[in-house]
């Protein structure tokens, strides 16, 4: 091989590629000076021919939208406590230990730079969100086959993300200790019988 020939990339299964393309996003958007967060900066960060990151995700949006969602499932989980209050207080203390970290804020910043510019870049972001839309129902169907009556998505969006969400962005830490448990009862108190335990 000629010195002024590029050297091959080794072959990579899709789900070590996935993974290499997702911990570059992170990496970049770490960078104190502000890197650029375009395809083709992502795909050499990751060492991945930037066609196939267009040919997996489409556009920039989508691929970040993956990686929020993809950081969401494993850090901010939704898991049966076998009552609605206990679901969405589980749900909320996981939310505020991760915008406690560095990575959990970069994730916030991740979604609003995943804001579409095209009506495809719009379908593509929304398949991706789409997961976390449906985790969050199976919250409402659970408690409903439990004789619970949940408050509509919309209000668990409102009361118990975006208060989170907003913290994160403007650099707010959520209080110490009770923060969880005053938003979930906010939101449960206003939602009339919204829980029966």
């Amino acid at each position: 091989m000629s010195p002024n020939e590029p050297t091959p990339r080794t072959r990579r299964r899709p789900e070590e590629v996935r993974a290499a393309v997702h911990q570059a996003v992170i990496d970049l958007l770490s960078d104190p000076e502000g890197a650029d967060l375009t395809i083709p900066a992502i795909a050499q960060r990751a060492d991945v021919n930037h066609t196939s990151v267009y040919r997996r995700w489409g556009s920039r949006e989508a691929l970040l939208a993956d990686v929020v969602i993809t950081r969401l499932e494993r850090d901010w989980p939704l898991v049966d406590t076998g009552t609605l209050r206990g679901d969405l207080t589980a749900w909320a203390e996981a939310g505020v230990a991760s915008i406690r970290k560095p990575e959990g804020r970069l994730l916030v910043r991740a979604i609003a730079l995943s804001m579409p510019g095209s009506a495809q870049a719009q379908a593509e972001r929304a398949q991706h969100f789409e997961r976390r839309i449906h985790a969050i129902e199976r919250i409402r169907e659970r408690a409903v086959s439990r004789g619970e009556t949940p408050p509509p998505l919309e209000q668990i969006l409102d009361q118990l993300i975006a208060p989170l969400y907003l913290r994160a962005i403007f650099g707010i830490d959520p209080p110490a200790t009770g923060y969880p448990e005053l938003l979930v009862e906010r939101l449960l108190g206003n939602a009339g019988n919204a829980a029966t335990a």
